[in-house]
């Protein structure tokens, strides 16, 4: 007897969209849930509207397990997103979505969030989705070289790093360079996901300005108290003041976060240019809906509404 995992299931991600993951069921709580059915076959569904609810039913027959995913789907065939990365922004990604709901009736955009290192295995266990969208392009290289892109990856957004403190700046941090001084608590994403990738990248550029010196990187790196799944435990860590400052994108410096933390700026000529590419997969079920979505992503509209989050936008905006 099967285990099926529903298709419009939310995952919550390592780095994900929803910065603070308001609307996501984990995958591998549910995942596990289902396997504890044992000898019953079973659906695991989220609710990607609703807070962190999940819900294990049984099912003896796939017309049931049909029926269940076209009443949550609300009867539209759902083009279902998958993203790795700190897409970080929910409005964004709503935005995007009801634009696209609009210019396609009957169609519902179901986004499915997935850390970098698990999706992988989540696509091997049979999670249905129509396009990918990534952080970096290093996870989008590995799918391309599994086949399992349906095109040639297109860069959408761009963005760039930042460091945050909290508001008080209990460590009195001036400038980058105390990022390396003595007693520093530092929070960094783990150097596996993306941002904390990039983060470490950053702290090497500037090792090789003379004012930061050779050594910085790793004195910097000696006061990591933490290394996170995910930015949103970072920017957490740094606005709840456990750590003295953290690195993290641009875009997650929303204006509600700003009354918590303070942002040191990093000079371009050490930054770090995170692209951020997206592509159709080859399972799609939604296939030519998939196309239209990432054309939207691509689209002046679809530009403008990164661009009002944070993100850099690589079309032209009137």
């Amino acid at each position: 007897r099967t285990t099926v995992v529903a298709p419009i299931v939310a995952l919550d991600a390592s780095e994900s969209w929803l910065r603070a993951a308001p609307a996501c069921v984990r995958w591998r709580e549910a995942l596990d849930s289902a396997r504890a059915l044992g000898g019953n076959d079973g659906i695991v569904f989220g609710d990607s509207v609703r807070a962190h609810r999940r819900l294990v039913a049984p099912v003896d027959r796939a017309s049931k397990l049909r029926a269940v995913a076209d009443r949550l789907a609300g009867g539209g065939r759902p083009v279902i997103v998958i993203t790795d990365g700190e897409i970080d922004d929910a409005d964004a990604m709503r935005d995007l979505s009801a634009m696209f709901e609009r210019d396609h009736p009957g169609t519902q955009v179901r986004v499915a969030l997935a850390g970098s290192q698990q999706l992988a295995a989540q696509l091997e266990q049979g999670a249905s989705a129509d396009v990918f969208a990534s952080a970096d392009e290093r996870t989008m290289t590995t799918l391309e070289q599994r086949g399992w892109l349906a095109g040639a990856p297109t860069v959408f957004a761009r963005n760039r790093l930042v460091v945050i403190l909290p508001r008080t700046n209990p460590a009195r941090l001036r400038g980058l360079r105390d990022l390396a001084r003595g007693g520093i608590k530092l929070v960094l994403g783990a150097d596996a996901v993306p941002v904390g990738h990039y983060a470490r990248l950053v702290l090497q550029n500037l090792a090789r300005d003379p004012a930061f010196g050779p050594d910085f990187a790793a004195r910097a790196l000696r006061n990591v108290v933490s290394e996170e799944d995910n930015v949103r435990g970072v920017v957490a860590k740094v606005q709840l003041g456990e750590a003295d400052a953290g690195i993290v994108y641009r875009s997650d410096v929303s204006p509600a976060l700003a009354r918590f933390i303070q942002v040191l700026e990093i000079p371009d000529s050490a930054n770090v240019l995170a692209s951020y590419p997206v592509a159709p997969l080859r399972a799609a079920r939604a296939a030519s809906e998939a196309q239209a979505f990432i054309a939207l992503l691509l689209s002046e509209r679809g530009q403008q509404v990164l661009a009002n989050r944070g993100f850099m936008p690589v079309a032209g905006i009137r």
